[in-house]
């Protein structure tokens, strides 16, 4: 599994601009293919049914494998191009721009069009929340009873990412690692516990990790 930034899932984020009495409306969705993205695109068309011309531009895939972009009957490449050019400044993947505009009567030119678009664009991408999906391993750690506040504690002062614990004759902890640190968390465990523990290794997974951006 790679490591890539997105949007955070399940959100819709927005933002505005105004320039000449023409309104930008930019839209921000992560997708995770381009039917998702198409689906989406109708949806906010739908909303801004009235609106001049609705944008777009989208790159679907960890590598960034699949990219579109769409002028929508603006002048060719003042729009769309601009938007997806945006989006890869950004380094973002598996996410959608929709810029909505209602012209206002004034005439931006080619250049004033692109820029409008690349600026809304990354007003939109600024108002997100943004996400690093980071592979992580999920390791089971069973120990007993007695070894549970000292593990608990071990977890707590190492910020190690806790997914659930099962209380059963034992406990199981069910923690989410980076890859390249598990070798150094078992031998943690190993020294808490004196080595009376069960420890079981299963699938890879990617979680949002937010990103910190003052």
């Amino acid at each position: 599994m790679k490591k890539y930034k997105t949007v955070e899932a399940g959100k819709i984020f927005e933002a505005e601009y105004e320039i000449n009495k023409s309104k930008f409306i930019a839209t921000v969705k992560q997708v995770e293919d381009e039917n998702s993205a198409r689906e989406f695109l109708m949806t906010i068309k739908k909303k801004y049914y009235d609106a001049t011309h609705n944008c777009s531009a989208w790159i679907i895939g960890a590598n960034g494998e699949k990219q579109k972009s769409n002028d929508d009957g603006e002048p060719g490449g003042t729009a769309g191009n601009p938007i997806l050019e945006t989006i890869k400044k950004n380094e973002l993947v598996n996410v959608i721009v929709i810029v909505t505009r209602y012209f206002g009567g004034i005439k931006l030119g080619a250049g004033g069009l692109i820029r409008a678009y690349s600026h809304c664009a990354s007003l939109g991408l600024n108002s997100s929340k943004i996400v690093t999906m980071t592979p992580v391993q999920k390791l089971k750690i069973t120990i007993e009873y007695n070894f549970l506040a000292s593990a608990e504690n071990w977890i707590r002062n190492n910020n190690l990412r806790l997914e659930k614990i099962d209380y059963a004759e034992d406990v199981t902890l069910n923690l989410l690692l980076l890859p390249e640190e598990i070798e150094k968390r078992l031998n943690e465990i190993t020294d808490l516990t004196s080595a009376n523990f069960k420890s079981e290794l299963s699938e890879e997974i990617l979680i949002a990790v937010e990103e910190n951006r003052r």
